[in-house]
């Protein structure tokens, strides 16, 4: 089973940047997408369908361009959980979570701490998440967290850790909690193949960051350990250009 997660920075400018093609040639099963700054009512939903994916679910902010949450599939999931219930969250359509019998996909958008008072809010919502992901694997064991966590875990997540170490997705306290967030009982899907640094997953739209590869590793598939044995590969996609940043696969033997 092919699972990828996608920050597409508005689904409607991808849509215009060739992202059904794309999505097409690139065939996952599930794909998971963050920041969709759209309303379902905007969308022609058609073209999700036509392209393969008749299950498609959308969970959007309630400020009109902002923020939101979607998961496309092939097969239909046997529940579908918008939000956390916890209002703060759900207000900014940051949650929606699949299940199917041998697991549960969610994508996840977690706050980026822009200025002071975003940044107070990206820390209460990554304490309160931390709480609501323990209190659900007791109930939902195998689970896939796909997303844009906005948080560089290591240094070799990012491509100037020592000019970056004061900058918010790369603050020792981020850093400490996507720490404990795996020791909770997650692998970081990509890590766990690969060691490699100058591996990224966004880049700055200023001074060509990208083409010059200063990127940061901000977007994750995290699975629940219990998964592990079914864990094949994964990896990073950043031939395709439709937002600034680019997708990530992962591979479970899931049938």
């Amino acid at each position: 089973m092919k699972i990828i997660s996608y920050n597409v920075n508005g689904i409607r400018a991808a849509l215009s940047k060739g992202f059904i093609d794309w999505l097409i040639q690139a065939n996952p099963d599930v794909i998971c997408l963050q920041e969709t700054k759209a309303q379902k009512e905007q969308l022609n939903l058609s073209l999700f369908e036509e392209a393969g994916y008749p299950y498609h679910y959308w969970f959007s902010a309630q400020k009109k361009g902002y923020s939101g949450v979607a998961i496309l599939s092939k097969t239909k999931p046997n529940h579908i959980q918008y939000g956390t219930g916890i209002d703060h969250m759900d207000f900014e359509g940051r949650n929606l979570r699949i299940d199917f019998d041998a697991f549960s996909v969610m994508s996840l958008y977690l706050p980026s701490g822009t200025n002071d008072a975003r940044l107070g809010y990206k820390f209460q919502y990554m304490e309160e998440f931390l709480q609501y992901v323990t209190q659900l694997k007791n109930e939902i064991p195998n689970l896939l967290i796909c997303g844009d966590y906005n948080i560089c875990h290591r240094a070799i997540d990012i491509h100037d850790p020592i000019r970056n170490a004061n900058v918010s997705g790369f603050l020792p306290e981020e850093r400490e909690w996507l720490g404990r967030f795996i020791d909770s009982g997650f692998i970081d899907t990509f890590r766990h193949f690969n060691k490699e640094p100058d591996n990224y997953t966004w880049w700055s739209y200023r001074a060509n960051s990208r083409n010059n590869n200063k990127g940061w590793r901000i977007d994750y598939h995290m699975l629940t350990n219990s998964l592990q044995e079914k864990l094949k590969r994964a990896v990073i996609l950043p031939e395709a250009r439709h937002s600034d940043h680019c997708p990530l696969m992962v591979e479970l033997e899931i049938k």
